[in-house]
């Protein structure tokens, strides 16, 4: 669908209120977004079918691009609303959550856009495939993936994600109800290789590596699972409620179908641990110094992959603000002991430096004042980030590996990366922080003097 058939003049909205025409959301309104990048060095977006402002006005995958991950232009929808096969078991009026990936055929290079067709609440829910020879397409739908059934399935058939690992696919999928589950797929067909016939879906539904208790909702979904430097896999979630407590962990493992296990070692399957722990909070709510906007249950991330960086993709919402939601983008860094963890200030295009040969090497760096966010506090409120003087007894016992890596043993360990960043806020160039603390939870910062 073009861009044309979706903007038009705006319409009247709740209320009688006029409704903003798609051509100018720019980032808002992207749900559940994956970013990919062309041959000619243009990003695409891709997000759940949604309009904050009132109903959906078309569905099919909202497509954005951009030239630089900041500004982001809607471009329409992948496919003319809900494709036959998912609309008939599902009953769906939009699609959620699509993943979109390369996959190298004999004819070509294939991108495949795997997206989920349900309704809140229910377990009757499909992952289906769609194809294109580009990510503007056109896309053409395949059929079903993965289905599940409410009465039939203890889990829920929505946000997949491809994982490649070498010559072999895997898909990493679930939500709330049963947990997140992975099975292998078949990559020349895109469907899963237990599936009857090409089209059809998987006759097993996968291995469980990750889900919560019921005294928390079995609150978990949107696994994105990416390879951590030196082996081994990282399985990044969103936790709790949607609208308000949302907010990115991850959680790491040697082998792709698990176990994962956070830095206290507890697995993500285990329903006696507290729900409230298991798992390294990476981000959350929170409000910077002097920001316009406070940040309002980030998650549902995907993972960009460049040659030189990694970028979180995710969406959000705002203190201000809370029915609203943007795609935003984040670095993301490894730690020398090999966890990803997310810069506090966003993604800023050509301001960003990924020359890791030139990142701090000396502690001298580290010194300074700091505004800092403390991912372990509760996340049902808007964390306000605080400042700290960081002198030289702070830094006994660091030793520094280099790219802006240092670690600290002992009684008080430390794992953090020190990189180049742009100040959102006061708009310059400045040093960012991210480390895994003595208590194995999660801080951010930026340098401010």
């Amino acid at each position: 669908m073009s861009n044309d058939q979706l903007a038009g003049p705006a319409i009247a909205g709740p209320a009688g209120l006029s409704r903003p025409e798609p051509s100018t959301w720019g980032a808002r309104n992207a749900h559940d977004p994956t970013a990919v990048r062309d041959s000619d060095g243009v990003y695409w977006l891709f997000s759940t079918d949604a309009d904050a402002d009132g109903p959906l006005r078309a569905s099919g995958a909202q497509i954005r691009r951009s030239a630089d991950l900041v500004s982001w232009e809607f471009v329409g929808c992948a496919l003319d609303g809900v494709p036959g096969p998912a609309r008939d078991w599902a009953s769906a009026e939009g699609l959620w959550a699509p993943d979109v990936v390369p996959v190298e055929t004999a004819a070509g290079t294939e991108w495949r856009m795997y997206y989920s067709a349900s309704s809140f609440g229910s377990r009757t829910s499909a992952i289906g495939l769609a194809v294109a020879p580009h990510p503007s397409g056109p896309w053409e739908d395949r059929g079903i993936v993965v289905a599940t059934e409410h009465d039939r399935d203890g889990h829920n058939a929505i946000d997949a994600q491809l994982v490649v690992d070498g010559d072999r696919h895997h898909m990493v999928y679930g939500s709330f109800f049963g947990g997140l589950h992975i099975l292998e797929i078949d990559p020349a067909t895109g469907f899963a290789l237990t599936a009857p016939a090409p089209g059809e879906p998987a006759a097993d539904l996968g291995t469980l590596i990750a889900r919560r208790p019921k005294s928390v909702d079995t609150a978990i979904e949107g696994p994105y699972i990416v390879p951590r430097p030196g082996g081994g896999w990282a399985l990044i979630v969103s936790y709790d409620s949607l609208v308000n407590t949302y907010h990115v962990r991850v959680a790491v493992s040697d082998d792709l179908y698990g176990p994962y296990v956070d830095p206290a070692g507890r697995e993500m399957t285990d329903l006696d641990a507290d729900p409230l722990e298991v798992g390294l909070a990476v981000l959350a709510s929170h409000r910077l110094e002097g920001a316009e906007r406070g940040i309002l249950a980030p998650g549902h991330a995907s993972v960009l992959t460049e040659e030189t960086h990694q970028v979180l993709i995710h969406h959000t919402r705002f203190a201000e603000t809370p029915t609203q939601h943007e795609v935003q983008a984040r670095r993301l860094v490894w730690t020398h002991e090999g966890w990803p963890l997310v810069s506090v200030q966003p993604w800023a295009g050509a301001h960003e430096d990924d020359d890791e040969s030139t990142w701090p090497a000396d502690l001298a760096a580290l010194r300074g004042k700091w505004e800092i966010v403390d991912w372990s506090l509760p996340t049902e409120a808007v964390q306000e980030s605080r400042r700290i003087t960081v002198m030289d007894d702070a830094l006994e016992g660091l030793v520094a590996h280099g790219r802006g890596r240092f670690t600290r043993e002992g009684d008080a360990p430390v794992d953090a990366v020190v990189f180049p960043a742009w100040d959102s806020v006061r708009q310059q160039a400045t040093l960012c922080f991210v480390a895994r603390g003595p208590k194995g939870t999660a801080l951010a910062g930026t340098k401010v003097g």
